[in-house]
């Protein structure tokens, strides 16, 4: 069959070395041949202009392949031993050969060059992974014989557990993202610690209580604690409803403490070496030393097993009160926050007399959020909450510290395209316009639709539509370019969609069976990131109604896409439409024999 040349052109290259006594990279050339095929959509080697190697090299091969810098000149010398073969064969020109070499030494310093930038990405991204194996299975990285004895282990895993076991730490790595933030200048955010009341107690109470002797177990007598609570401002204790709450003393105490604002050793007080930095006009001091005093008081940890008033129950599951409020994108009512605080201690705890310990969780959550409010963590949004700047900042580093990927806007401005795109995927929509826009900003229209059209090429259905979306915000002077990538099959609807949106001469309406791909690729993308239900959703508002629809669905099976049969089941699974779904159920079926019998070669 015509698709299957690259096993007959491996075969000639090997017999066509061997006559010459020359060396031949049979696997590295077999994977150019097939990245020719597969990616490029060629029909054979001799099809290759100097643009396609150069699009080979500089875009193909990287997304495509695991490479390292010591495997640049074996690829290099591999495409040459290509060329030499089809000059020799007369498979193309001697000019036009001879313009295949010149290209190979333009582009192979290029080439070198971004494998090795790749390579260090590569091998970042898996020492990242490698450490996060590591701490979850309790191995500290800075236990250098024990970091060494889990690598050890670990590769005497078999492969496939291996394989299970990264994958799994990646699955889990790609839910522990959360969606990109605005953050305010450092000089406004350490304006707003100094005004903070959490900044004020902390620093009165560690001034109040300069040097002194404490309990046996560390803290202020009950005399020293009683004067401490007069002289920063704690006489009258919190109350909301039914609940009062006489411990906010103690639990500033333990937080200065744990913050090293006061030192508290063998029945002595002393001051902390982290004072001076709550004191300090450096703006970064005292941002880095009011973190870990915010970190205290909101991750306190109280022990389930000594028994929580409702207050330490509220304070232990505030944390997940602030990370709801930095995921909403707008303010969100105190009911509603309640509500779900009460519906996951309903689930985490015992709360034995549920109705009563109802009231005092309630009356207990409002205390925490007044209290979160007068430290300038949590402000009034109409009738709603959320988080001040300072809160999203003091917020995303505790996120930070427990593994969670934290995008800032702003931050994928200077990346390159297919790092723009890939980092989108979690952009809500309005954040995504300023990113793009950003990126746009700081790219020559032509290299951002040049490097758009290479992760278009390269990418996979989620990457595509994204890349797609972004090259619609780039004006007609981008044409030539888009123009020259209508050759490829992945990208020629594309390309003919913008060239007809932006008016250019040789834009065109896409046949039926380009609109019927483009569809599936869409909703395939979709299902990389989103629920089948929310993506058959998101499909529906664009396409065509009722029977038109139904007409459509019975078509999609036969388009020439390998995501094909995962659409129409999901189709199946979630179109609202009775007689649609059957009908996608029916297509799903024959798009999976059809990739059968393909692949038997009938």
């Amino acid at each position: 069959m015509a698709d299957n040349w690259v096993e007959t052109i491996a075969g000639d290259l090997r017999r066509w070395a061997d006559e010459r006594d020359e060396a031949l990279d049979e696997q590295g050339t077999r994977i150019l041949l097939e990245l020719v095929r597969d990616e490029m959509g060629l029909p054979g080697p001799e099809a290759l202009t100097p643009e396609h190697l150069r699009e080979l090299l500089l875009g193909v091969f990287p997304e495509s392949v695991v490479a390292g810098r010591e495997d640049v000149p074996t690829v290099l010398e591999a495409l040459r031993r290509i060329v030499a073969y089809l000059d020799d064969t007369g498979a193309v020109t001697a000019e036009d050969a001879a313009a295949l070499k010149a290209e190979l030494d333009r582009t192979g310093p290029e080439f070198a060059d971004l494998v090795a930038e790749v390579d260090s990405e590569e091998r970042q991204a898996a020492a990242e992974v490698i450490g996060g194996l590591m701490q979850a299975d309790g191995v500290s990285l800075d236990d250098q014989d024990a970091v060494d004895a889990w690598v050890r282990e670990f590769e005497a895993l078999p492969e496939e557990e291996r394989y299970a076991r990264t994958e799994g730490y990646l699955r889990q790595a790609e839910e522990l993202v959360v969606p990109p933030v605005r953050l305010a200048p450092v000089a406004d955010l350490a304006e707003a610690v100094r005004h903070s009341r959490l900044t004020e107690n902390v620093l009165a109470l560690a001034e109040w209580t300069g040097e002194r002797a404490l309990t046996e177990h560390d803290t202020l007598t009950e005399s020293d604690a009683d004067a401490a609570a007069v002289a920063v401002g704690l006489r009258t204790p919190r109350r909301h409803g039914g609940l009062e709450d006489a411990g906010e003393l103690e639990r500033l105490w333990w937080a200065a403490v744990e913050a090293k604002v006061i030192a508290a050793e063998q029945g002595r007080a002393a001051p902390g070496p982290s004072l001076d930095g709550l004191r300090s006009g450096d703006d970064s001091t005292l941002l880095a030393a009011w973190l870990p005093l915010f970190e205290a008081l909101v991750v306190p940890g109280h022990d389930y097993a000594d028994g929580l008033d409702a207050v330490e129950l509220v304070q232990n599951e505030m944390t997940g009160v602030l990370i709801h409020l930095y995921e909403q994108e707008d303010p969100t009512a105190p009911e509603t926050l309640v509500d779900a605080l009460l519906e996951h201690v309903d689930e985490a705890y015992d709360l034995g007399d549920s109705e009563a310990m109802t009231a005092l969780v309630t009356d207990a959550f409002h205390l925490e959020l007044a209290t979160l409010g007068e430290w300038g963590v949590v402000e009034e949004a109409g009738e709603g909450r959320a988080l001040t700047p300072l809160g999203v900042w003091a917020v995303r580093e505790l996120l930070l510290a427990d593994g969670f990927t934290a995008p800032v806007i702003g931050e994928l401005a200077k990346a390159r395209a297919s790092d723009l795109i890939a980092g989108l995927t979690w952009y809500r929509p309005d954040a995504a316009d300023e990113e793009i826009d950003g990126w746009l900003s700081r790219h020559d229209p032509k290299d951002a639709a040049a490097d758009l059209l290479d992760v278009m090429r390269t990418g996979g259905p989620g990457a595509r539509n994204l890349a797609a979306a972004v090259l619609h915000r780039i004006g007609p002077e981008a044409a030539p370019v888009v123009r020259s990538a209508q050759e490829h099959p992945l990208v020629s609807p594309y390309a003919a969609l913008w060239l007809n949106a932006t008016g250019d001469p040789s834009g065109r309406e896409l046949a039926r069976e380009e609109y019927l791909w483009v569809f599936v690729d869409t909703v395939a993308g979709m299902l990389e990131t989103a629920e089948p239900d929310e993506a058959v959703e998101a499909a529906l508002a664009d396409a065509p109604p009722g029977a038109e629809m139904e007409e459509m669905v019975d078509e999609l099976w036969r388009t020439d896409h390998p995501g094909v049969a995962d659409v129409l089941e999901a189709l199946g699974a979630h179109h609202p439409d009775r007689a649609t779904a059957k009908a996608a159920r029916t297509a799903a079926y024959k798009a999976r024999s059809a990739h059968q019998t393909a692949r038997r070669g009938v």
